[in-house]
């Protein structure tokens, strides 16, 4: 059974999940937002990410990218940071909300890109961000990329300046990363993996993850991945890459002040 728990970026939901009994039988399929800046950001977290749950299994990674309306004068990262900087303040960009990892993208752009200034634009969701992108509302937005993005994109009504991940995406291997594109440091992979609380039996936990790594092999997830544009998690050590993950994005977050809703 899946229950979607909404709200503060999934705090709620994965906070239920670390208070509920440890017995193999209550998930959490959490992401980068639950397990890593929800914790760093908010003042007062209701669980602890690394000592309340442990981690099952990763199962895939989705960059998020840059995209700007086709009237914005700029056919490349490198265009773009030049013309934010020659009009600081005339250029915003739009997120899918408040304390979001799409919101942190946006912030480690104008870090990364010379500290550049521009207005956050907060939305009530990725959708409503793009339809204001291509009626031209919004100049730039940040969202996570999916085949929907990649769609707008392919059929010109949006354009995709910078994929922020480490290497092309097999689904547009015509996009640069944003790193190639002139950006350093430009690397905002959202994870999706499988969590259980702290005290689950080992037992359970390596069931369930012989079963999460049996389904992240299989042809037709593999396929279904790549055309929403994300790709199964293929780093040699997943607790490490965690922890490599929870160590950048802390630094990230202190220099640039962002706080979590």
């Amino acid at each position: 059974m899946v229950e979607n728990k909404a709200g503060a970026g999934g705090a709620i939901g994965a906070g239920e999940v670390a208070r509920s009994r440890a017995d193999g039988y209550t998930l959490l399929l959490g992401t980068t937002t639950t397990q890593i800046v929800n914790p760093a950001a908010s003042p007062n977290p209701p669980y602890d990410a690394l000592k309340d749950f442990t981690l099952v299994g990763m199962v895939s990674v989705n960059p998020t990218c840059i995209i700007v309306n086709p009237g914005v004068p700029a056919n490349s990262l490198k265009e773009l940071v030049s013309l934010v900087k020659a009009n600081p303040g005339k250029y915003a960009y739009g997120s899918a909300g408040p304390g979001t990892i799409t919101n942190l993208t946006g912030e480690l752009f104008k870090l990364q890109g010379g500290r550049l200034v521009m207005e956050h634009v907060p939305y009530k969701g990725g959708g409503p961000a793009m339809q204001d992108l291509i009626a031209g509302h919004i100049p730039v937005i940040t969202p996570i990329l999916s085949s929907a993005v990649l769609a707008q994109h392919r059929a010109g009504k949006a354009r995709i300046l910078g994929v922020n991940s480490d290497r092309r995406l097999k689904a547009a291997p015509d996009i640069p990363t944003s790193i190639e594109a002139g950006v350093p440091e430009m690397r905002v992979q959202v994870f999706n993996a499988v969590f259980a609380p702290a005290a689950t039996p080992r037992e359970a936990v390596q069931a369930l993850r012989e079963a999460t790594l049996k389904a992240r092999s299989e042809p037709a997830f593999l396929q279904d991945l790549e055309k929403a544009g994300a790709e199964a998690f293929a780093h040699p050590s997943e607790e490490k890459f965690l922890a490599e993950e929870v160590a950048r994005w802390t630094q990230v977050i202190k220099a640039t002040g962002f706080k979590a809703q």
